[in-house]
């Protein structure tokens, strides 16, 4: 992938996910301290930082899974509508939320599969029951999308009878089957030992390849060296420093940078 060469990905388009001077808290701990994001269709965006610094929280707000006290969330251009104020705001409109959210698909570092399903069935329910496609339609595209990521022979399997790098694949294509126009990522592969972990990374990269636009909170710097076309340091709830990868990675302007990427290494 060629990288980017300005701090800020531009494209003509709306972004996918702009995110502009957001602030969230828990009571008195604020963890983003007015934070600036963009992810442009078709772009691939990596998180990185220490424990703390508010990736995740941060990935969570763009979904709409946490709510935040101050900033704008827009969503193809779309800003999402918001009541209140402080830690009273919540948004406003609940039927943008589930259209948001079934637009930006996430997938979690604890897999979060159903263990009363099959893997067929878990990556089938909720496009069936949240988006009221058709069960047949849904369950080609599930097949489809479980060979994809190299486990279409596991579709009669249970959870518990995969491995944790065949589980996060199952959580993958169950991301995939909503048909959603980012995929975000959350650690996807902290849960893995190293050889499961490269399972996942491969499933990652080829949908980079396919150019699909992605957000992804990681701690694997190879992983976001290889795959971003735009990588953001967070460091205690700001930003840092932000750039193309082959600048961050190879010559950090700032000392924070430096010294987390001196103990990643």
């Amino acid at each position: 992938m060629t990288a980017r060469t300005e701090d800020q990905p531009r494209t003509n388009a709306a972004p996918v996910i702009e995110i502009r001077d957001l602030h969230k808290s828990y009571g008195s701990l604020e963890v983003l301290k007015g934070v600036d994001l963009v992810a442009p269709r078709g772009h691939v965006v990596s998180l990185i930082g220490s424990s703390g610094s508010g990736k995740s929280t941060l990935l969570r707000c763009c979904n709409l899974l946490e709510d935040s006290q101050q900033g704008e969330i827009l969503f193809e251009g779309e800003a999402v509508r918001w009541k209140g104020e402080g830690m009273a705001r919540h948004p406003a409109d609940r039927a943008q939320v589930i259209r948001i959210r079934t637009n930006l698909s996430m997938v979690f570092q604890q897999f979060n599969l159903w263990s009363h399903l099959t893997i067929l069935q878990n990556v089938m329910e909720a496009p069936v029951t949240v988006l009221g496609r058709p069960r047949a339609e849904v369950e080609a595209a599930a097949r489809r999308y479980l060979d994809k990521v190299g486990i279409g022979d596991k579709c009669d399997a249970y959870p518990a009878q995969l491995s944790g790098g065949q589980q996060q694949r199952a959580a993958i294509a169950r991301a995939l089957c909503m048909e959603p126009r980012a995929l975000l990522f959350d650690e996807p592969t902290s849960a893995l030992d190293p050889e499961l972990e490269q399972e996942v990374v491969r499933v990652i990269k080829a949908l980079a390849e396919e150019g699909r636009t992605m957000l992804l909170v990681t701690h694997d710097m190879r992983m976001a060296a290889d795959l971003s076309d735009h990588v953001v340091f967070l460091h205690q709830g700001r930003i840092e420093e932000q750039g193309p990868p082959d600048r961050l990675f190879g010559a950090p302007q700032t000392d924070r940078l430096r010294q987390f990427l001196s103990v990643t290494a």
